[in-house]
């Protein structure tokens, strides 16, 4: 049974970066900038049930990445490399400083593959279920990367069932509401093109790209903002070892692990989660609110 809140979403908004025409949302007048960036082939109505939470302290930007939602669809590559360059360039254009990013799935590998191109523009990362830190993902992201595959994709109502079963541990907790506000970003039509380009940028069949997220791991220990990772213990799309792997590099890093949840533990458990998240944001000092979770190998 769901536990969430019928919410309202935000107005849409619009910036043009590098001629990109970019879809976003602004809420919050106070505090430190936060920046969410969603999971690949997703989009801000992910972010629903957290940015108003956020926002009473904080302000938050959520936005449509590159190639993604309502914002355009540019040729060539998306490569997390070019998804960070095109995240400054965002950035730039809000005239927003320094941030902290929370990224989901390859939002997540944005936030890393962004803080190491650009350490001083970053004040915390919070890393959920996040890319980039080692090769295993699942077979259907690998399969992204076959033209034969993509193509025989049809988004319709009959594949909603199925995303959620392999995103989410349980998705009786997702409220009917939210998947109405999805579908339609989902049924864009045209998407094979771009998730196809997506697939091949960052994957192969044998899992994430080495060239993707090697340089990532190999930096971890020069990263040194405090780091709140969160995973979901059933994640099915990244397994929950490379958590681990981001605790043991990250320098001043702490853990959270959500039971029973999967991919998703802002949409799984948005209450907990912004919770969590503003606890972290207003500690002063690492450790001080929640402590590093046992390691499991």
């Amino acid at each position: 049974m769901s536990t969430h809140s019928s919410v309202t979403p935000p107005p849409d908004l619009y910036v043009a970066v590098n001629g990109v025409n970019t879809r976003y949302w602004q809420m919050g007048d106070r505090g430190s900038k936060i920046v969410l960036l969603h999971g690949g082939n997703g989009s801000i109505e992910f972010w629903l049930y957290n940015i108003a939470a956020l926002a009473q302290h904080h302000q938050v930007y959520a936005f449509d990445m590159v190639g993604s939602g309502k914002s355009d669809y540019p040729d060539g590559s998306y490569s997390l490399g070019y998804q960070a360059e095109f995240l400054h360039d965002f950035m730039s254009a809000l005239a927003i400083d320094s941030a902290t990013l929370i990224g989901n799935s390859m939002g997540g590998g944005v936030a890393l593959e962004f803080t190491r191109l650009y350490p001083d523009r970053v004040d915390k990362l919070v890393l959920v279920d996040s890319m980039g830190l080692g090769r295993e993902i699942s077979m259907g992201i690998r399969l992204i990367t076959l033209p034969a595959i993509v193509n025989l994709l049809r988004p319709g109502r009959w594949m909603i069932p199925a995303m959620l079963k392999s995103n989410f541990h349980n998705s009786d907790r997702l409220p009917p509401e939210w998947i109405e506000f999805r579908y339609p970003i989902f049924a864009i039509p045209g998407r094979n093109q771009v998730i196809l380009r997506l697939g091949q940028s960052n994957f192969n069949l044998a899992g994430v790209r080495a060239e993707v997220y090697q340089p990532i791991v190999d930096s971890l220990a020069r990263i040194t903002q405090k780091t709140l990772i969160i995973w979901g213990e059933c994640d099915r799309i990244i397994p929950v070892k490379h958590a681990y792997t981001a605790v043991e590099g990250l320098p001043n890093s702490q853990l959270e692990i959500f039971p029973n949840c999967g991919h998703h533990p802002y949409l799984e458990y948005p209450a907990k989660f912004n919770r969590l998240v503003l606890d972290f944001l207003t500690a002063l000092k690492i450790g001080a609110i929640i402590p590093i979770a046992p390691i499991k190998k």
